[in-house]
């Protein structure tokens, strides 16, 4: 084997190695390891990036969608429309924030939610909606969305923890809802190691969240309960990390739109496989690249793929959530309830997608990919 593709790597170039080494050894002298100065500017400094007014750091994704839910005071008969095609986060959240996550379709050429199959699924009970931007591609439909919330007084929750500095008619990812929530995991186009972001315009969604993230506490120097929360913090080595991360966010996002623009000239020249199409109004950071072919020949493929060097990443969602056995068992859903996601979900692969990689990498890739196709 003459090469090994890896399906994702976080970036780090050596200088920021360095700057972070730096910085956590002023973090680690300073004896102030959570919720102070990093912490501080690393949420100025996302807020600016998603052009809002509030950012608030957390542990986790999954910790920002159920701290943005529980600042919506949910109650137990009330109903957020989820897409089928997400992580079970997505859902979960709103379970654990009190509500009752309901399962929606998706546009198969967007994978995205669809807004006729929203307006179908609401019900009296509807109390906001959760718009997934998948694989870093902003809903195109976000638009239809925020008028079915505006018309039926809904909020609605951006989950965008795959859309870090991605872009729909030049507004940014974490502007477009009541609040925005960001995952940092080591997978996502930019990194903490672990952790997360709400990002709001909304001053009482900002003050709930600081408090849920620490305890329950009025404020972080108090030993006041005034509500249950949890231990969300994130620490300040993380957000050291995010600092340095958010300054080569636009480095990043440039050098996987590269590769992306190869992918798309090069997979014109094959048949049986189709990459997912990013409208021209979106800047998508390409998180994951996505492309559709038949279904049956996706394991096979992937098999071939890896023993030729080349490691897809995980698909974007399979199965989707109603096909999981946990949602299954909560709400009786089965094959069939929602076709466009699976049958799109069962088509995709993602091909190898991070910033190390080069036009040569992304070449070998396709050159591999059409020897598999031919072999299986």
């Amino acid at each position: 084997m003459s090469k090994v593709i890896a399906p994702v790597k976080p970036y780090f170039p050596s200088e920021d190695i360095e700057r972070i080494k730096n910085e956590t050894e002023k973090i680690l002298l300073s004896g102030m390891l959570t919720m102070h100065t990093y912490t501080k500017v690393f949420e100025e400094k996302f807020a600016e990036l998603c052009k809002v007014k509030h950012a608030i750091a957390l542990s986790s994704g999954t910790s920002a969608l159920e701290i943005a839910l529980r600042t919506m005071k949910l109650k137990s008969e009330e109903e957020v429309l989820v897409p089928t095609n997400t992580f079970t986060a997505s859902a979960a959240s709103v379970i654990f924030a009190g509500g009752k996550p309901v399962f929606t379709d998706i546009n198969p050429e967007t994978l995205c939610m669809d807004p006729a199959s929203v307006q179908k699924s609401m019900t009296q009970k509807t109390r906001g909606i959760m718009v997934v931007h998948v694989g870093g591609l902003i809903c195109p439909d976000i638009e239809p969305i925020k008028q079915i919330c505006k018309d039926h007084k809904l909020f609605l929750i951006e989950d965008a923890a795959h859309a870090h500095g991605s872009t729909i008619n030049r507004q940014p990812a974490g502007s477009l809802g009541t609040a925005g929530c960001f995952s940092f995991y080591p997978t996502k186009v930019m990194t903490t190691g672990e952790g997360g972001m709400i990002t709001t315009n909304d001053n009482a969604i900002n003050e709930g969240a600081c408090i849920l993230r620490d305890q329950g506490k009025e404020s972080f120097h108090s030993g006041i309960i005034v509500q249950l929360g949890y231990n969300w913090r994130l620490p300040e080595i993380s957000a050291a990390i995010g600092i340095v991360q958010l300054r080569r966010l636009p480095e990043i996002i440039e050098k996987r739109r590269r590769i992306a623009r190869c992918y798309d000239e090069n997979l014109k020249q094959i048949s049986g496989i189709e990459p997912l199409k990013v409208p021209k109004n979106i800047v998508c950071n390409y998180y994951k690249y996505v492309a559709f072919l038949d279904p049956e020949n996706r394991d096979k493929l992937k098999q071939k793929l890896r023993e030729k060097g080349v490691h897809c990443a995980g698909e974007v969602y399979w199965p989707p959530l109603h096909l999981q056995p946990a949602y299954q068992k909560l709400f009786g859903t089965k094959k069939g309830d929602f076709p466009a996601s699976e049958e799109a979900c069962r088509r995709m692969i993602c091909l190898p997608m991070h910033s190390w990689m080069t036009i040569p990498d992304a070449r070998y890739v396709v050159e591999k990919l059409k020897e598999s196709l031919r072999e299986i």
